[in-house]
This record gives C-alpha cells, sequence and structure tokens, in this order.
C-alpha cells in the first residue's frame, strides 16, 4: 500500500473572521502575506519529511479560500519535484472541467513528470461547483468538457511525430507538438475522483485509479460499481488494489488521549472548511439530474455513513462519529492500524491511502509527530494487507 501525505495549505487565521464563510468572497484583505510565506514554508517541509520517510505526497488546488491557499497546484509540484528525491507526487485535483488551455495543462504536467524523473500521478477532476463563478465558465456540460480536454492532454503527451491538429466541440489547435514529453510512457498514471456509482463505472471502464474523498462506509457501493465497469472491458478481470485510493483525516499519538486532542483539531477543519454561500454550492448545470434527486432526498455531501448504517453528517457529528464512520482515523498507531485494516476489508482492498494528517490549526509539532508515527509504527502492517494488482497504472 502507498500511503500519501495530504494538507490543503490553509489559512488557519480566517477561521477567527466574522464573514462566516471560507471560501469564494472571504475578503483577501482577512490575510497577511507574511504569516502566508511562513504557513508555505512550514507546509514544504513537512512534505520533504514525508519525503525523508518514505512516504508519497499529495497536493492539490482550490480558489478564492482560505481552506487552501494553493490556487495553483503547478507551484507546488515545481517545487516538489525538484526537491523531493523519492515519493510520488500526486495531483489530487487539477480541475480540467474549468480549464480553458489543455495544452498548457499537457505542457506544465509533462515537465513536472521529466523533473521529477517520473514520479507524477495525474489527478484530473471536473472542479468543485462554487469554483465555476471563480473561474468564469460554465458548468453546464462540464462533463463534455472534462473529457475532451483529458483526452487531448493524453494525446499530446503520446504523439511524437509530426505537430498534429485538433478540432473538437471546446477545443482548437493548429498546430500540438509538446516540449518536452514526458519521462513515464505512455504517460503519467490517471487518477479521478468521484462519488458517483455512474463516475465510478466509468473510471473503471476506463482503468484509472479512482479515488474516493471522505464517504467513510459509503466506499463500497463506489468500488463495486468501479469493479463492474473494469471487468466489462476486460472479460471478466478485476483490478488489484492498486485501482483504488481513499482519503481519511488522520491523527495519531504515544497515546488514545493525545491522539483524540488532535484528532478534535483536524476535525474542526471539517465542520467548519465547507462553509459556502448558498448562491455557491450548486450553480444549474453543475449536477446530473440524478445527483439533483438524491440532494433532493436529503442525500447530501456531507453526509454519509458508518458500518453498521448509521447516518451521520460529518459538519456536526461527533469525534466518535468520524471515527466510526471512517472518516477520520485516529488514536495510538495500533488503534490506527486496527481502523485501517477494518475499513480495507470492508470495501474489499485498497492499494493507495491518502492521509489529511494536516488541517487547521494542528500546529507543525503534532503534523511532525503524526507523519513520523504513521510511517514508522503503522505503515509499514499496512503494507501487508493487500499487494497490489498487475494491471497497468496508465491504462487506457
Amino acid at each position: 500500500m502507498r500511503v500519501y501525505h495530504f494538507t490543503e495549505q490553509c489559512y488557519p487565521q480566517a477561521w477567527d473572521h466574522p464573514h462566516g464563510y471560507l471560501r469564494v468572497d472571504i475578503p483577501n484583505g482577512v490575510m497577511d502575506p507574511k504569516i502566508a510565506a511562513d504557513l508555505y514554508h512550514r507546509y514544504y517541509d513537512e512534505w520533504l519529511l514525508a519525503d525523508e520517510l518514505g512516504l508519497d505526497v499529495m497536493v492539490n488546488e482550490h480558489h478564492q479560500t482560505a481552506t487552501c491557499m494553493s490556487s495553483t497546484a503547478v507551484v507546488a509540484l515545481s517545487v516538489l519535484a525538484r526537491e523531493t528525491k523519492k515519493a510520488r507526487i500526486l495531483v489530487l485535483g487539477y480541475p480540467i472541467g474549468h480549464r480553458t488551455d489543455p495544452l498548457r495543462c499537457a505542457e506544465e504536467l509533462s515537465i513536472i513528470d521529466v523533473i521529477s524523473r517520473g514520479r507524477l500521478d495525474m489527478g484530473f477532476v471536473k472542479g468543485v461547483p462554487y469554483e465555476f463563478p471563480c473561474s468564469n465558465q460554465n458548468p453546464v456540460g462540464v462533463m463534455d468538457r472534462f473529457w475532451e480536454s483529458h483526452d487531448f492532454i493524453l494525446k499530446a503527451m503520446t504523439s511524437h511525430g509530426a505537430p498534429f491538429n485538433w478540432e473538437s466541440e471546446h477545443f482548437h489547435y493548429r498546430q500540438v507538438n509538446i516540449w518536452p514529453r514526458p519521462w513515464q510512457q505512455p504517460h503519467p498514471p490517471v487518477w479521478s475522483t468521484t462519488a458517483s456509482k455512474g463516475n465510478a463505472r466509468v473510471l473503471g471502464e476506463r482503468g484509472y485509479v479512482i479515488a474516493v474523498l471522505g464517504s467513510g462506509y459509503g466506499t463500497k457501493p463506489i468500488y463495486d460499481a468501479y469493479r463492474e465497469g473494469y471487468a466489462s472491458k476486460r472479460n471478466g478481470t478485476q483490478p488489484g488494489p492498486d485501482r483504488f485510493a481513499y482519503l481519511a483525516l488522520f491523527a495519531t499519538a504515544h497515546n488514545e488521549t493525545e491522539a483524540r486532542k488532535r484528532g478534535e483539531v483536524v476535525a474542526g477543519y471539517l465542520r467548519t472548511g465547507g462553509n459556502v454561500y448558498a448562491p455557491f454550492k450548486n450553480p444549474p448545470g453543475y449536477l446530473s439530474i440524478d445527483d439533483n434527486v438524491r440532494l433532493m432526498k436529503g442525500m447530501t455531501p456531507d453526509r454519509t455513513f458508518t458500518k453498521d448504517g448509521r447516518a451521520i453528517n460529518m459538519r456536526d457529528c461527533s469525534l466518535q462519529d468520524l471515527i466510526d464512520s471512517a472518516l477520520m482515523i485516529c488514536g495510538t498507531p495500533d488503534q490506527c492500524f486496527t481502523q485501517l485494516k477494518d475499513f480495507v476489508e470492508y470495501t474489499g482492498g485498497l492499494g493507495n491511502l491518502i492521509v489529511m494528517a494536516q488541517a487547521g490549526h494542528l500546529d507543525h509539532k503534532d503534523t511532525c509527530d503524526n507523519l513520523k508515527l504513521l510511517a514508522k509504527e503503522v505503515m509499514p502492517r499496512l503494507r501487508e494487507l493487500n499487494q497490489p494488482g498487475a494491471a497497468d497504472i496508465a491504462a487506457a
């Protein structure tokens, strides 16, 4: 099992601002660039520690928010491609659903892959709903644009002869010939996120790594849909654990009391970081009819389930609820391993674990201790849970 360390590079001082919302319309005057600089350096130091400890690294991208100061993932990728030595570098996500220039995307990711000497994992996402106003894009038809952009990027990365012409509904290029071409052949591994069984099946058909973010024990039906799609295109062959990824909040310490203190700090980030002004939450056209029906029935993204089927709302639930639902892995290293083992067995196999080992107000000292205990006392046992399958990571 591979384990990725993830932080959203938040600006925790903004949590004290009376504005009430941390995304899209919180005034940037709240932010002090000097404090932000210290935070950036601190987060990079923690990523470099993760690399030294044998962990991999995940970065993401969000816009106009205090919850994630990484508004352009390519900056973090550039720094980490040069400064890390062993870690795979996962960008999850890279929002091609509202990017206007997929040629630039192909160029950026290819050069990152070359600088890192082949350690890039490309996580393509459509982008969250409340960031479409920020990008000045129309949410209608976002998945069509997503797949057109995806197809173009992979063709640009895998075409090594004469320049080619591209004409599609949304993108037009007269001459495409990217330099440099990527290190990994035919292209870096492709990942994508989803909480939808329909999209999971599509990802399974393509053989990409599916990443589920914080769905708790509601993850298994999504993984099962992926398995159905994967097998349908491969004569019934089932995917290996390396096709599946899951993100959970993470807090550990030498004793349970201290671990739960850290867990409460991390949980505070989850409970408030999703506060978005209502008009930005679901722009018309972003969600499918089926997904809108699910919302009308009360099946909101904030809702998930424990193993015994108890519904919880992640924005106002207790720490124990978060642990019971596998949204958070929390406790001593032994307890964390037990929780992860139970979750892996329930979902049917998991080859990629993404841990949010830093969030909100969790300080540098506690984050580093979190990472060290994870690497030294939990990760070695995780690698014994299952062995990655033989499927091609970059399968198309």
